[in-house]
C-alpha cells in the first residue's frame, strides 16, 4: 500500500474513533444534563457574564461542570502522547485537532440524539446558550470543525517535525 493510502486509512481510523467517542459522551451528557443544556439544573457555579467569554467561549457562561469537563477531555486527548512519552508537535496538532473535532461533533449529537431536542430543535430560538449563528448552526461548529480538521490533516503531512 502507498504513504498517502497509509496515512488516509490512518485519518480516517483517528477521525473514526472520534465520532464513536463523540457520540457516547454526548449520551453521558444527555443522561447528567437532560433537557437543560448547557449545565443548566446542575449543581455547579456559573459566570454569566465577562468580556473573556465574549472573545473565548463563544458569548457562553463559564460553569464548574465545564470547566472541568472540558480540561478532562484535552487531557483524555492527550493521554497517548503521555503513555508512549512523546511529544511532537505533529502529535499535539493531532491531539487538538481531535480534541476540536470532538466537541463539534459531541455538541451536535447532544442535539440530535436527546429526546428533549432532536434536529429541529437546534434553532437559536430554543439554545439560547449559542449567541452566535451562520447558516443554521452554531458558528463554532464551522471554526472548530475547520480548525481541528485542518490540524488533523497537517498532523499527517511528511513536512512537519516529528518525534515519531
Amino acid at each position: 500500500m502507498s504513504r498517502a493510502g497509509r496515512v488516509g486509512r490512518r485519518m480516517a481510523w483517528l477521525l473514526l474513533w472520534v465520532i464513536v467517542l463523540a457520540g457516547f459522551f454526548a449520551m453521558v451528557e444527555i443522561q447528567i444534563e437532560g433537557g437543560q443544556g448547557w449545565a443548566a439544573g446542575l449543581p455547579t457555579w456559573r459566570i454569566e457574564q465577562h468580556w473573556l467569554l465574549d472573545l473565548f467561549w463563544g458569548g457562553r457562561p463559564m460553569t464548574g461542570y465545564h470547566a472541568w469537563v472540558f480540561s478532562f477531555m484535552f487531557l483524555a486527548f492527550h493521554l497517548p502522547l503521555a503513555m508512549l512519552g512523546r511529544f511532537s508537535w505533529r502529535l499535539e496538532a493531532r491531539c487538538l485537532g481531535g480534541v476540536m473535532v470532538f466537541w463539534v461533533l459531541e455538541d451536535g449529537f447532544w442535539f440530535v440524539l436527546n429526546p428533549a431536542y432532536g434536529l429541529a430543535g437546534l434553532t437559536p430560538g430554543r439554545v439560547a446558550w449559542h449567541k452566535h449563528w451562520w447558516l443554521g448552526w452554531p458558528s463554532d461548529y464551522y471554526l472548530f470543525g475547520a480548525v481541528g480538521l485542518l490540524l488533523i490533516g497537517l498532523s499527517y503531512q511528511r513536512g512537519i517535525r516529528s518525534a515519531c
